[in-house]
């Protein structure tokens, strides 16, 4: 009886040497790596040499960091997302918390360690040689990989002190924002940041690292909280399980992305130690995703059933090999791309992210449809978008529900809209001449929202979407329904707050330094673009949204508001026109346009697009909410007439055309006539 007791305590390992074993595959595969692709420093006679410290002690440091990063990032979201709870946060998710905070010192340490042998590694000297408070902190403030390993260590200090402290969801929820947060950094340094088409490397690595912190951190926490046998396991399982697939579907995504734009030609992947490295990346990924599958297939549902075991072990060889991939990415960071693209880059391409392209000529502009650039990030979310709401649009019609046809064409035609703008020779173009930028920001401040409201998401999501059984937590429905009615929407959907988004962010960004700034960093003109379509979603939501929210203005206050705001774009327009001093004159120069002759001609006809392309929109807006004003007078008036048939007495019209009618009922009556003329005599 007692061996057979210790066999099936010995089918399951423990958890601590699960982990551990988990680190040292990520670290042995990354020394590997390093050594295969010829990562580390090899001592030259006569050139610096930052010793073999540095050599293998900065991989091992940034899988580290890697590590404690997607640890932080996991337990955050096991406790914020995974495990059920309310607003003050349970004992089991206060415990996991704590795995949180060690998790963040972790990562804080390593990242701090990181930073040390960068610096000895960039200035070819021992780890000794350069700690210096000085030179450390001339490091941090002026080159890009201090900054960002310096951001990184600090947003994980703070989560590992907040933690410790925290009690309520909604810091849990500050602090996994604030994780996600540090991930940021370092996708602005390293290979991405120096290749060509590195506006696209930036964007496909951010949406790398997001998805492999949420995927491999969430089944590292999922695994714990099953192996030790937590009440909340199976639900925690069933959640993380379309956030995998998910983050799978992003990783894959934006992989490609990134091998496309580092690797020149589909032999360089076969023949050049970069190339294969990626390519056993690629066959881990793959084989993760089968082991994906047989967790939804077979283990979860065991799982649910109360039968942990299987799903115990799949997902330790799935976190084995999920360590293994990690190691093959800092090994890969360690490894020049084939091709040195790195040393070929023209000022152009360094600005850009591609080549300056041709003189856009006269009419009519043909290459505003030929120069396209690819943008992972709204060619992934506006696919996303698309799918998402013809999934939504098929389990209505599945069912049986009836979907206004009008709303999936103005929604589609939104997205595409939305693709025209950030990926044609707008897109190119929008870098280079202000004008065809002003083009851009109309499009996507003014047409594509004015179409993607017209479509109803969140009223399609509360339909298509199930709800959370009773007793159960939240599931997506109820989120986005309190999401819809929170104070934060009731304040910035208020017409005065929305309307000054519209239209003082124009002003604020051209009128002030911050349209150059932004334009030098990719991170900021994606934000750029990115708050012009949100501050027109919000705009064009309150005057014409279908979609539920906090009461707005009747269609007469509605109809004041966007009267009441166009007169302020249009004396943006003319602002521009008039002007006598050029906008981001700092960035413009930094071009070297020899094409462009008049700078203040460009800008002249920048103003001239805002006012012409204004008009439009506005047009559109007015005629669609006359239609909605009227549709809405006919409900009520149908409404109405309801109530007086049933005769509800509760409704204060239909109570006083019911009062009529019984005057006019009496005054017809034989016993009232007979009255009235006693009366008369």
């Amino acid at each position: 009886m007692a061996t057979e007791t210790s066999i099936r305590r010995m089918r399951l390992p423990r958890l601590p040497l699960v982990l551990l074993t988990s680190a040292g595959v990520a670290v042995a595969v990354t020394v590997t790596g390093v050594w295969a692709g010829d990562g580390a420093a090899v001592a030259i006679p006569g050139i610096p040499d930052a010793g073999a410290v540095t050599a293998w002690g900065l991989p091992v440091a940034r899988t580290l960091t890697d590590a404690g990063a997607v640890a932080t990032v996991g337990a955050l979201m096991l406790v914020v997302v995974l495990l059920p709870g309310g607003k003050r946060l349970g004992t089991t998710q206060l415990r996991y918390l704590t795995w949180a905070a060690v998790s963040a010192a972790l990562w804080a340490v390593a990242s701090a360690i990181t930073l040390v042998f960068t610096l000895s590694d960039l200035f070819a000297q021992p780890v000794t040689g350069i700690l210096s408070p000085a030179v450390l902190a001339d490091f941090v403030t002026t080159d890009s990989q201090g900054r960002s390993y310096a951001l990184t260590a600090t947003a994980a200090g703070m989560i590992a002190t907040f933690c410790v402290g925290i009690g309520t969801a909604r810091w849990a929820r500050l602090a996994l924002l604030l994780a996600v947060a540090g991930l940021l950094p370092a996708v602005f340094t390293g290979h991405s940041s120096a290749s060509g088409n590195h506006d696209a490397a930036v964007i496909s690595l951010g949406l790398h690292l997001l998805g492999v912190a949420v995927w491999v951190g969430g089944l590292i926490f999922v695994l714990v909280a099953a192996a030790r046998q937590e009440n909340e396991a199976a639900d925690a399982a069933r959640r993380f399980s379309p956030l995998a697939a998910w983050a799978l579907i992003a990783v894959a995504a934006s992989g490609i992305v990134n091998a496309v734009v580092r690797i020149a030609s589909p032999g360089d992947a076969l023949t050049s130690r970069y190339g294969q490295m990626l390519l056993a990346k690629v066959a881990a990924l793959a084989l993760l995703g089968v082991i994906g599958w047989c967790h939804r297939r077979r283990t979860l549902p065991a799982l649910m059933a109360g039968r942990r075991k299987a799903f115990v072990r799949l997902a330790i060889g799935e976190l084995l090999l999920m360590a293994a991939a990690v190691g093959l990415a800092v090994a890969l960071s360690r490894t020049s791309p084939p091709g040195g693209q790195e040393a070929t880059l023209s000022p152009a391409e360094e600005l850009l992210g591609f080549a300056m392209p041709p003189p856009l000529g006269n009419f009519p502009w043909t290459p505003l449809f030929t120069q396209w650039h690819f943008d992972p990030l709204f060619a992934f979310g506006t696919a996303a978008a698309a799918l998402l709401y013809l999934a939504g649009v098929w389990k209505l019609h599945a069912r049986g529900d009836a979907w206004p046809v009008g709303r999936t064409i103005a929604w589609l035609l939104g997205l595409a809209v939305a693709v025209l703008a950030t990926m044609s020779g707008l897109a190119v173009y929008g870098k280079v001449l202000f004008s065809v930028h002003m083009g851009q920001h109309m499009i996507l401040a003014m047409t594509v929202p004015l179409l993607l409201v017209l479509g109803a998401p969140a009223t399609l999501a509360l339909r298509a979407l199930p709800r959370a059984p009773k007793g159960e937590p939240d599931g997506p429905r109820e989120m986005l329904l309190k999401l819809l009615h929170s104070r934060y929407v009731r304040v910035i959907s208020h017409p005065v707050v929305a309307s000054l988004l519209f239209i003082g962010s124009a002003f604020a960004v051209y009128y002030t330094s911050l349209f150059e700034t932004l334009m030098r960093s990719h991170l900021g003109h994606m934000a750029m673009l990115v708050h012009f379509l949100a501050a027109g979603l919000l705009f064009f939501w309150v005057i014409i949204g279908i979609d539920p929210g906090p009461r707005r203005p009747p269609y007469l206050g509605r109809l004041f508001v966007l009267i009441l705001t166009m007169p302020f774009h249009s004396w943006f327009s003319i602002s521009l026109m008039s002007s006598t001093a050029l906008i981001g004159e700092g960035w413009w120069s930094l071009l070297d346009r020899p094409w462009v002759e008049e700078p203040m001609d460009d800008q002249y006809n920048a103003g001239a697009i805002a006012w012409a392309t204004g008009d439009i929109p506005v047009l559109i807006t007015t005629i669609v909410l006359a239609i909605q004003w009227i549709r809405f007078d006919l409900r009520e008036a149908r409404r109405v007439d309801r109530q007086i048939e049933r005769g509800d007495s509760n409704d204060p019209l239909a109570a006083y055309n019911a009062y009529l009618a019984g005057l006019h009922a009496r005054d017809r009556s034989p016993n009232t006539a007979a009255s009235t003329a006693t009366e008369e005599s």
